[in-house]
């Protein structure tokens, strides 16, 4: 986490720019590299009968890191992606919170119950 999904992006351009993506995010995030992953999805669209190229579009989900982290990694991601001569990209988030999300059947995050005794 967080995970990135590209559509509309040639997955050769992805592979030359995930490196220096990942460090660049990290760094943002402040958290480790191997937290990460990018998917790009084969997607066709379709539009008045007719498939046309998808749009890049970038969806990032994650657990909520403030404004100023989300701008960062918008920013970084539209970057770098634009150096792989790309027009416009679109970045999009998708906010988990911890206590909805489960790994192996248990919550992300557990709230640590109230004590019991002082």
């Amino acid at each position: 986490m967080p995970q990135l999904t590209m559509r509309g992006i040639n997955v050769s351009e992805v592979m030359k720019i995930s490196t220096a993506l990942v460090e660049e995010l990290a760094q943002i995030c402040k958290c480790s590299k191997d937290n990460f992953t990018i998917d790009c999805l084969t997607t066709t669209s379709i539009f008045d009968g007719a498939a046309i190229p998808t749009y890049p579009f970038v969806e990032v989900a994650w657990f909520d890191r403030g404004q100023a982290v989300q701008d960062g990694v918008a920013g970084a991601i539209t970057n770098h992606l634009l150096l792989t001569g790309i027009p416009e990209v679109e970045v999009a988030f998708k906010v988990y919170r911890e206590t909805h999300y489960y790994a192996n059947g248990q919550p992300f995050m557990v709230k640590a119950e109230p004590t019991l005794f002082d």
